[in-house]
């Protein structure tokens, strides 16, 4: 069964009013373009409906997802949270494995350093249709959900 997982309950999330006040990141790599610009846009779309104004979203564009992580980390304590998107589509050498395994080892460090939420929506897929499922698909846009965990993890402080 294929479910859009894009869809969220707005009515859990935190005031306008208090998100209209924070600042937020999205590092976007280049590399799969046709793909993360999707995810980014779908992310950017986001924000703006759950109150985030445009001159509080700082997006940066790095070459490939592998540079994220570096990213990510100039921005930690400047913004409430980061949303990091990519796009790796496996290939017929390992450097597939690399790239995933160095991506996810370096927001994973981040994160636990508790300073500022890096947002995992990067996508490691076996092939390019199910990228496109994944960004503008039947399995909807992985950037509103990279968008909705940012400020759900931005403001575990106001949460009840």
């Amino acid at each position: 069964m294929t479910t859009n997982l894009s869809k969220y309950d707005a009515s859990k999330l935190p005031k306008t009013e208090v998100v209209a006040k924070q600042h937020y990141a999205i590092v976007v790599a280049e590399w799969n373009a046709d793909i993360t610009y999707k995810l980014c846009n779908g992310a950017l779309h986001t924000l703006h409906k759950t109150g985030v104004p445009d001159h509080h979203i700082q997006i940066v564009h790095v070459p490939g997802t592998v540079e994220l992580t570096y990213a990510a980390a100039k921005l930690m304590g400047k913004v409430d949270a980061i949303i990091v998107i990519g796009c790796v589509i496996k290939g017929d050498t390992p450097h597939f494995d690399y790239v995933c395994q160095s991506v996810t080892q370096g927001v994973t460090m981040l994160n636990a350093q508790g300073k500022t939420p890096v947002i995992f929506s990067v996508l490691t897929v076996n092939e390019k249709q199910q990228a496109r499922d994944r960004a503008e698909g039947k399995l909807g846009n992985k950037g509103v959900e990279g968008a909705i965990t940012a400020v759900q993890m931005a403001n575990l402080k106001h949460i009840d």
